[in-house]
């Protein structure tokens, strides 16, 4: 399996750190609102990788953190508190705030058939873990204090744009435009590992610690959940794009400095779902959920599949137009699936020459384009309908569009149409309105739907 590493920023064969096992994290959301189809986009590919890693037989363990505290409106370590905004906003306290939306989160991704993660661990849980890590990198003069806060001084890096393809000036927070400098910094890429002061007062969660009553900064969480649960070596780190700088460029800083050995091998970023407007976000344009997907009519999985058509380093463009398109192709897929019959037995060597197929686009850097594409040549293939119900079945497990579960919307809407049609036809005759009452039945006839008259009521059946 080849994966595209954007540490070092070419494709290299994927090879754990302990033989089989593969510990993997992912960045988890920061539960101040719902996600967005863009923050989803990333879940949906992350976990289709997660599950051909165990399509491909390795031992997977995967660990997400929960931000509930900690992360400020800007990755300069300043603006309000994401959290603390919700709260605001919604007339509830933090742990509301974060209980309601966390819970929202994962019935998103049950409706995406997005996998929970093994370990699920928010950050409220892990204070204590925050503080060692943090008096660790102090102990070995990494972090300093200032101004009443902790910061890591990235001036004792070798190499702190880790990712390359970076220009420091460009990066440096303090002549972006859309912050303010913190001149407690020694380092205008410094960032903070604790908070003790900062520019509101009313931050609602607190702790004790060693530098006084405060909270952890954002980055701190994710290095110190990913080593509590996996340990001092990471195979695979998951996230969108747009964490590469600062987020995850600060997670290698402190985990290294920290461990005193390279932490991560393997780092995948997904690219983002922009839309006409440019990248997706909650703060601009339409603020597109799940729910409000499934209000217009689409099923969640519809998504899950315009997602899968393109590959994941790829941005990729949104519009109900192309949605309307994967809708079509996605009926039209289950429809087929659906007049399978599991007859006969398993030619077992057709199945391993298409499943050997499947895994070669999906190691090609989790090509799922080309693994839809390996759906539709089954479909096609000369071999019989109880070895294509395998092999969809099989590549479902890593595709999970529910191909065969699923009904087609289709009949569903032919279900509910010629219902419909019925409950107009018997107002009619019950209103002696006996033109309108046949030209129903005429109509569906041409369709060849007939209509019989029970004394148990209307049914229909479909003629040839």
């Amino acid at each position: 399996m080849y994966l595209y590493n954007t540490l070092g920023q070419k494709k290299t064969e994927f090879v754990p750190h302990d033989g089989n096992k593969v510990n993997m994290y992912t960045c988890g959301p920061t539960v101040y609102h719902f996600a967005h189809i863009g923050n989803l986009r990333t879940y949906i590919m992350e976990d289709v990788l997660e599950k051909y890693l165990r399509y491909s037989g390795y031992d997977v363990t995967r660990v997400m953190n929960i931000t509930d505290v900690g992360h400020l409106t800007s990755d300069a370590d300043t603006g309000d508190d994401k959290m603390l905004q919700g709260a605001k906003r919604e007339h509830k306290t933090v742990m509301e705030i974060a209980k309601f939306y966390t819970d929202a989160f994962f019935a998103d991704c049950a409706k995406l058939n997005i996998k929970t993660p093994d370990v699920v661990e928010p950050a409220t849980n892990c204070i204590d873990d925050f503080i060692n890590m943090v008096s660790a990198l102090i102990d070995k003069g990494y972090a300093y204090l200032a101004g009443g806060n902790v910061y890591f001084d990235t001036s004792k890096l070798d190499d702190y744009y880790v990712f390359g393809n970076m220009n420091a000036d460009d990066l440096e927070v303090g002549v972006r435009e859309d912050v303010t400098g913190d001149d407690n910094k020694r380092n205008k890429t410094d960032f903070v590992l604790w908070f003790t002061k900062s520019k509101f007062e009313d931050q609602a969660l607190k702790w004790e610690s060693p530098w006084g009553v405060g909270y952890p900064g954002w980055h701190i969480e994710c290095s110190s959940i990913s080593i509590k649960h996996l340990g001092e070596h990471l195979d695979i780190h998951c996230g969108g794009v747009d964490n590469a700088f600062p987020h995850h460029t600060n997670e290698i800083a402190q985990s290294e400095a920290f461990l005193g050995h390279k932490w991560c091998n393997y780092w995948f970023h997904v690219l983002h779902l922009n839309d006409a407007r440019g990248k997706m976000s909650k703060s601009k344009g339409e603020f597109l959920t799940v729910s409000l997907l499934e209000e217009k009519g689409y099923n969640p999985l519809v998504y899950r599949m315009f997602c899968l058509q393109s590959h994941y380093r790829k941005p990729l463009t949104f519009s109900y137009d192309s949605l309307d398109n994967t809708a079509k192709a996605y009926d039209k897929l289950i429809k087929r699936i659906s007049s399978l019959k599991a007859d006969g037995e398993v030619d077992k060597d057709k199945a391993k020459e298409f499943d050997n197929k499947f895994r070669e686009v999906l190691d090609n850097d989790l090509n799922t384009s080309l693994g839809l594409t390996a759906v539709y040549d089954v479909l096609k293939a000369d071999v019989n309908d109880a070895t294509k119900l395998y092999l969809i079945e099989k590549f479902d497990e890593v595709l999970s569009l529910n191909l065969v579960q699923a009904e087609s919307t289709e009949e569903n809407d032919l279900d509910a149409e010629i219902e419909s049609l019925i409950e107009k036809r018997q107002e009619a005759r019950a209103n002696k309105d006996w033109a309108t009452a046949d030209k129903i039945r005429d109509d569906l006839l041409a369709r060849n739907i007939k209509l019989i008259d029970t004394p148990d009521g209307v049914k229909w059946e479909l003629i040839n």
